[in-house]
């Protein structure tokens, strides 16, 4: 069997690792697999792309279509021409797409429009707001894929309410904590630890990005002075993306407890998560790693397409609003964590589970 992998933007790196490690097990085993990695270039930091991989093990790309930033169509167009291209130089048996990300839905269309298999990691989860344009890229992509590899029960579930066939939905559990696993042992401290004299418990990592977040400059400055005097002086590191830093410009915010860093290694910022005694987000994905590792997670988004990380797991979901996350992080600090649980086959298995299956296709 022959496998293309495409990942195109960071969060992808971490969920094809532990795929590609289970390729390689089968290969040493004597399987009849092997794989071609392609990279989109949706997301493109030469420098911390190359960190990605070097420090996951993730093998340089067999390809990479360079096709860089855009508006939402021009970057799925120029993924969808380049893909097709790569495709038909080096045709393959199935095409394996992790994620809710432009290159997951371009590679799959093209893919099928080429009658090759496709595989969903991470399929049928939902948030129902159909202003991300992540939970487009959701639904179509799972309306054209053959085999669906789900995180959770809820997101079979939602498989079945399209009418896709019971016989391919698999509940596999989550890539994204295999990943996390492998490298517990190998996460680092990063530079500024002791400049900043961080230790266990005494800070809390705050991430932002989503355009209702940080789009606004004056909503985003109200909530980084609200956050800012809601902690009371414990420290918050505040790895800032290139996008987010160009809208505050050189305005000075004049904050006492909120420290900006560069955006981090994979390494390094889970040693930070770990580490931390909260952390306050708009990722989706950040709450599947709290929720494993026992962290407070206050996520400012009005909807989650991971309900598990607030059912079972350490997430609290906000709204966006600086007022509702000081109410939720005071009964926080009052009544300390109501649960903290880990969903079902969250076990660092995940990935094995995939290749098994698909090898029996």
């Amino acid at each position: 069997m022959k496998i293309t992998i495409v990942a195109g933007a960071r969060p992808n790196f971490i969920k094809i690792a532990p795929i590609i490690k289970a390729i390689e097990k089968k290969q040493n085993e004597g399987a009849n697999v092997s794989f071609r990695l392609v990279h989109t270039g949706q997301h493109y930091d030469k420098n911390l792309s190359d960190t990605f991989f070097e420090e996951l093990n993730i093998p340089k790309p067999n390809s990479n279509l360079e096709v860089k930033s855009g508006s939402q169509a021009e970057q799925t167009g120029a993924i969808m021409v380049a893909f097709e291209k790569e495709l038909q130089q080096n045709p393959c048996d199935l095409v394996l797409v992790v994620g809710d990300v432009n290159s997951t839905m371009a590679c799959a269309i093209v893919a099928k429009k080429q009658n090759l298999k496709v595989a969903h990691v991470e399929a049928g989860i939902r948030s129902g707001d159909m202003t991300m344009p992540e939970e487009i890229n959701r639904i179509v992509t799972d309306s054209i894929t053959d085999y669906f590899f789900t995180t959770s029960t809820s997101a079979s579930e939602n498989l079945l309410k399209y009418g896709i066939d019971a016989d391919n939905i698999h509940f596999v559990g989550n890539v994204m904590i295999d990943t996390l696993y492998q490298n517990l042992g190998r996460i680092l401290e990063p530079v500024f630890w002791n400049v900043y004299q961080l230790q266990t418990g005494n800070y809390i990592v705050l991430t932002l990005h989503r355009p209702s977040n940080v789009d606004e400059e004056q909503s985003l400055i109200k909530l980084l002075k609200g956050i800012d005097a809601m902690v009371e002086g414990k420290k918050v590191i505040f790895p800032i993306h290139p996008r987010t830093k160009a809208i505050l410009g050189e305005t000075n915010l004049n904050l006492k407890n909120i420290l900006f860093v560069e955006p981090q290694g994979y390494l390094n910022f889970m040693y930070l998560i770990k580490n931390s005694f909260a952390v306050i987000t708009d990722s989706g994905g950040i709450s599947e790693e709290t929720t494993v590792l026992g962290i407070p997670c206050f996520t400012m988004r009005t909807t989650t397409e991971r309900p598990e990380t607030i059912e079972i797991g350490t997430n609290t979901l906000v709204g966006i609003k600086i007022e509702n996350l000081t109410l939720a992080y005071a009964n926080f600090l009052k009544k300390g964590l109501s649960k903290k649980g880990i969903p079902e086959l969250w076990d660092g298995k995940t990935s094995e589970r995939i290749v098994d299956i698909l090898l029996q296709k």
